[in-house]
């Protein structure tokens, strides 16, 4: 029997410590971790622990939404992991979320009906923070703020390197290599002037 940790943080500069400190002091014989949204399981080091996963093997994960945020595919999961895996699942923050010694029905029923509403909540908060984040990005540009890089400037020379592909003395990709840009924005470029 191994104890699998899983570890998520959404993006590579959020610290991941607090859920490893706590893998570890549960006593993880082996730490995934992946730096991604929890929107789907899509994740590399998820997958790479799923495909290890063995009868009896014991998943861990500090609390339900590291696990993910989709309510349908965390419910999949758990379906996968402790039906066909056949391996238990340990949500540290939830006592309910044990399966290792909740094999009768009682105690299958009521982890199965927290989880079901802890995977709710994990939904929920996702879909807040997309719209917390909608909301912050509409409201920044209407008080102007620009997202995105900057427009490129176009080169003093363009407009004349611009004419001689027009009149097909060179092609795009040999204006554009002349310019130091890519073929795809200087006939952007050179299509926005027609109009």
């Amino acid at each position: 029997m191994a104890v699998y940790g899983y570890a998520r943080v959404s993006s590579k500069d959020q610290n991941e410590y607090w859920q490893l400190d706590a893998l570890k002091n549960f006593g993880a014989d082996k730490i995934f971790i992946d730096k991604q949204s929890g929107k789907d399981f899509n994740r590399p080091q998820y997958q790479k622990l799923l495909r290890k996963l063995r009868a009896e093997d014991v998943f861990v994960v500090k609390n339900i939404d590291r696990l993910g945020r989709n309510y349908s595919e965390i419910l999949e999961q758990w379906r996968v992991i402790t039906k066909e895996k056949h391996a238990a699942i340990v949500v540290l923050d939830m006592p309910l979320l044990d399966t290792r010694n909740k094999k009768d029905f009682l105690g299958t029923l009521i982890a199965d009906l927290t989880l079901q509403i802890m995977s709710a909540f994990a939904q929920i908060e996702r879909d807040f923070i997309k719209q917390r984040q909608a909301e912050g990005i509409a409201a920044a540009k209407a008080r102007g703020v620009k997202f995105g890089r900057p427009p490129l400037k176009r080169p003093e020379n363009y407009f004349s390197i611009r004419d001689e592909w027009r009149f097909g003395k060179i092609s795009a990709r040999e204006a554009a290599k002349i310019l130091g840009i890519n073929p795809q924005t200087f006939l952007k470029w050179a299509h926005a002037d027609e109009d």
